[in-house]
């Protein structure tokens, strides 16, 4: 199953880790939105779209990357990871899919370091995640995301 991720992971890098675990199980092209402005996503089996969550919301760099970029019905899935609360989550980007008519596979979210803002003067939240326990449970759901991809395909 060839797979686009499309991200933005700053800071601690919490959401590269978890991408970098799912890429180390299956054929996975991982796209920084900061530094690509436009992908050729039709060509891939499905898209993910990857983001640490910002003031409780996907990094708007994603959304937007989705809105222009995302092909028609394409299967998609989300991944992100959080210091305290998730916040609304993926729910912009699956409002993207939405639109698009995307079906999607499933989402993944776990803790990450945190050390944004106020959480700085504490020494930061969440701290030591993601840790071994969340990057094979990352590894699974993207194992997990291609059985039921490969299943769709074959019904």
């Amino acid at each position: 199953m060839k797979t686009a991720i499309c991200y933005y992971s700053r800071h601690h890098g919490n959401t590269l880790k978890i991408l970098q675990a799912m890429a180390s199980v299956g054929e996975i092209d991982l796209i920084d939105v900061t530094r690509t402005k436009s992908a050729q996503l039709a060509g891939y089996d499905c898209v993910g779209f990857a983001s640490g969550i910002y003031g409780f919301e996907f990094q708007k760099a994603v959304v937007e990357f989705a809105r222009q970029q995302l092909p028609q019905s394409k299967p998609v899935f989300f991944v992100y990871t959080y210091g305290g609360a998730k916040g609304t989550g993926a729910k912009a980007v699956a409002e993207i899919a939405a639109e698009k008519g995307c079906p999607v596979l499933g989402e993944f979210s776990c803790k990450g370091f945190d050390t944004f803002g106020p959480f700085k003067l504490v020494g930061g939240i969440a701290k030591g995640h993601p840790n071994d326990r969340d990057l094979e449970n990352a590894r699974r759901f993207y194992r997990d995301l291609q059985t039921k991809l490969e299943n769709e395909v074959q019904t």
